[in-house]
């Protein structure tokens, strides 16, 4: 981990982490927006994992839903990782010593390869060339990740 240290100094001294770090209220309203986006992204990733558990909108195919949630999980995501490294960058070297920030960001790297790959693939497949059971460990697997970032974020201010 002694390899990353040069990159949280950095950010820790640059002029945006000042920024952030210095006003009253830009963190609390950077981390508001954070918050609500990963609220709305993890809703619309929760919607198509509860069709592929079989318990919700099992009247339309997984890849339509896929499809309808791509944009809103993209742009929230987006949203997240740019809102996130304004908030990094004004306590960097706070988070280079804070396990639940390290949780958080194997959770979060764990679960963006995951949903850009493996789950991608089976949300994308006709239903009926998709295993039920194959789909099921695909959808609890994706909730288990989601999950894991906003704990791992949760821990970073209590712990």
């Amino acid at each position: 981990m002694h390899y990353f240290l040069p990159i949280f100094k950095f950010f820790d001294q640059s002029a945006l982490g000042h920024w952030v770090a210095d006003s009253r209220w830009l963190f609390p309203a950077i981390e508001a927006v954070h918050i609500v986006a990963l609220c709305v992204m993890f809703g619309a990733i929760l919607v198509l994992n509860l069709r592929l558990l079989g318990l919700a909108f099992n009247n339309k195919p997984v890849a339509k839903l896929a499809q309808d949630f791509a944009p809103w999980v993209l742009v929230n995501l987006i949203i997240i990782l740019a809102t996130g490294i304004l908030l990094f960058s004004s306590e960097a070297l706070k988070a280079y010593a804070s396990v639940p920030f390290q949780v958080k960001m194997l959770f979060l790297l764990a679960a963006m390869i995951f949903h850009y790959t493996i789950f991608t693939r089976v949300t994308r497949t006709d239903d009926a060339r998709t295993s039920h059971v194959w789909a099921k460990v695909v959808a609890i697997i994706s909730i288990a990740l989601w999950l894991g970032v906003g704990i791992g974020g949760r821990g970073i201010g209590f712990l």
